[in-house]
C-alpha cells in the first residue's frame, strides 16, 4: 500500500515537473520571439501604394524587432490571394499581412465566397495610416475641371473609360458616377502602376487612385489631376479642390487605409511586439517625410483600436452589401449607396462577375 502511494506521488511530481518545464519553454519561446525573419505579405503589386508604404514600415520594423521583415508581394483578386495566404499561415507571428480597408473590410461584400473568414481568421495588429485619392484624367481629355468631366460624360453616356485596380478605387469612381448621374465604362487592372501607365498612354481616360501613384505623375505634368476624394484639400496638391467643392456636394469622402494583421490565434505578447514595432515606424521622421507629399497620415494605436476601426468600416460597407436589397450596391466613407459594375469593358469582367461567383482579373491596389 505504501509502495503504491509513493509511486503515485512520484508520478504526480513528475507530471508537475514536466508541466512546469513546458510552461517555461513556452515562456522562453515568447521572450525569444522573433528568432527568425518575418514574412510581410503585401497582397498588391510592387510599386503600388500598399507596397511602397509596406516596404518603408518593414524596414523600420526590423530595426525594432532585431530580425529582417521581408516583403512578399502576392497580388491577385483584389488582395484576396495574399490575404488567404496569411489567414492560413501558422499563428506564430512570422507571417503578417500588410492589409487595407479593401482586403479586410470590403472584400466579403464583393465576392460571393471567400476562402477564409474575413472577420475571424485575422488578428488586428496595428493601424498604419491613410491616404486620400485623386481623380485624374489623361492630358488629352478635354476636361480642365471635374465639372467639365461630368459634362463630357453626360454628353456621351458609357463612353468615359475609368480604370480601377482596387476596391477603393472602384468604389470611389462608382460613387462619383452615382452622385453625378453618370454611366462610366469601368476597366479593371491588376495593379495601380499598370493602370497609371495606360492613363498616361491614353488607353483609358480617367483613373482615381492613391496619391502615391497619382501625385508624382500629376506634378510631372503627365496627367491632369481634377480633384481629391477627402473632405479637405490636401497639402500635397493644394491647387486641387475636393470633389465636394468641385461639384457642390457635402458628403463625398473616400480614403484608403493600411494596417497590419496576423493570423487568428497569434499569441498576445507577439501581437504586442509587432504593434510596438509598427508604432515605432509610424513615429519615424524619415518615413513621415517620405510620404508626406503623398498625403499619407499616420495614427499609431493599439490592436483594439484597429479592431474597432475595422469593424466600423466593415459595418459601413455592409450597409450597402451587394447581397442585400440592392444587388450591386456598396457604401463608401460618406455612407452613400452606389452601384458597382457587373462588367467592365465588353468581354472583360470587373471585380464582380455576372454571377458574382469569383474574382475576375485580379485587380490590385
Amino acid at each position: 500500500m505504501s509502495y503504491r502511494f509513493t509511486s503515485h506521488r512520484r508520478s504526480l511530481l513528475a507530471a508537475a515537473a514536466l508541466f512546469a518545464a513546458v510552461g517555461c519553454a513556452g515562456s522562453a519561446w515568447a521572450q525569444a520571439w522573433p528568432a527568425k525573419p518575418i514574412r510581410a505579405v503585401v497582397p498588391f503589386a510592387a510599386g503600388s501604394a500598399t507596397d511602397q508604404i509596406g516596404r518603408a514600415f518593414a524596414e523600420k520594423m526590423q530595426a525594432q524587432l532585431g530580425q529582417p521583415v521581408v516583403v512578399d508581394n502576392k497580388p491577385g483578386a483584389s488582395g484576396m490571394l495574399g490575404a488567404d495566404i496569411v489567414a492560413k499561415a501558422p499563428a506564430d507571428g512570422y507571417t503578417i499581412l500588410i492589409g487595407t480597408n479593401s482586403t479586410n473590410a470590403a472584400l466579403k461584400f464583393l465576392m460571393k465566397k471567400l476562402p477564409y473568414d474575413q472577420d475571424k481568421d485575422f488578428t488586428p495588429v496595428a493601424y498604419i495610416g491613410s491616404v486620400p485619392l485623386m481623380v485624374a484624367v489623361n492630358n488629352d481629355v478635354p476636361a480642365k475641371s471635374l465639372k467639365d468631366l461630368v459634362a463630357l460624360s453626360k454628353a456621351k453616356p458609357g463612353e468615359t473609360s475609368v480604370a480601377y485596380a482596387s476596391t477603393s478605387q472602384q468604389v470611389s469612381s462608382e460613387m462619383l458616377a452615382s452622385v453625378a448621374g453618370l454611366k462610366f465604362n469601368m476597366v479593371p487592372y491588376k495593379s495601380g502602376p499598370a493602370a497609371m501607365t495606360d492613363l498616361i498612354g491614353g488607353q483609358v481616360m480617367v483613373f482615381t487612385a492613391d496619391f502615391a501613384v497619382t501625385v508624382p505623375q500629376h506634378k510631372a505634368g503627365k496627367i491632369r489631376g481634377l480633384a481629391v476624394t477627402s473632405t479637405k484639400r490636401a497639402a500635397a496638391v493644394p491647387e486641387l479642390p475636393t470633389v465636394n467643392e468641385a461639384l457642390g456636394l457635402t458628403d463625398y469622402e473616400l480614403i484608403a487605409y493600411f494596417a497590419v494583421f496576423a493570423p487568428a490565434g497569434t499569441p498576445a505578447d507577439v501581437v504586442a511586439k509587432l504593434n510596438q514595432a509598427v508604432n515605432a515606424a509610424a513615429s519615424s521622421k524619415d518615413v513621415l517625410d517620405k510620404f508626406a507629399a503623398n498625403g499619407f497620415s499616420v495614427e499609431p494605436g493599439t490592436p483594439d483600436d484597429l479592431a474597432r476601426r475595422n469593424r466600423a468600416e466593415t459595418a459601413q460597407v455592409g450597409k450597402g452589401d451587394p447581397r442585400g436589397e440592392d444587388p450591386t450596391a456598396v457604401r463608401s466613407h460618406a455612407g452613400r449607396s452606389v452601384g458597382l459594375p457587373e462588367r467592365g469593358v465588353a468581354g472583360r469582367p470587373g471585380i464582380l462577375n455576372a454571377d458574382r461567383s469569383a474574382p475576375s482579373t485580379a485587380p490590385a491596389r
